[in-house]
């Protein structure tokens, strides 16, 4: 069964140019293996990093809300870590992930307009 994780806040690391993007502890970041793909969650205006846990996959819920700061990393090329108190996993292939979801959202009416109008305006 396929468990899902919401990011609850990011934060940007000018200096070091990195992304974190916070989690509380319902799951230990050491199981956790990143499958370096994403998805769109149009209901929920949230893209979608996919990692795995005992061979189920567990879905890091990326809402609008943290947005801007995924921008900001995508424009600087950060490093995009997930963040659990002072433990990181990486998530590789973010960026070229993030970046074909937006091309393919902006102007496409099959992702509902809420979400392209969200995408438009941040992206």
């Amino acid at each position: 069964m396929n468990s899902k994780i919401k990011v609850t806040n990011a934060k940007w690391n000018e200096t070091k140019k990195q992304l974190f993007l916070i989690i509380g502890d319902d799951v230990p970041l050491s199981e956790l293996v990143p499958k370096e793909q994403m998805l769109v969650d149009s209901d929920n205006l949230s893209f979608i990093y996919i990692t795995e846990k005992d061979n189920d996959y567990t879905y890091i819920m990326l809402s609008d809300f943290i947005w801007r700061e995924l921008n900001v990393a995508l424009q600087n090329e950060g490093e995009i870590y997930l963040s659990q108190q002072d433990k990181l996993l990486p998530l590789p292939q973010f960026h070229e992930e993030l970046s074909y979801l937006i091309e393919n959202i902006k102007g496409n009416s099959n992702y509902g307009d809420e979400m392209v109008n969200r995408v438009e305006s941040i992206f």
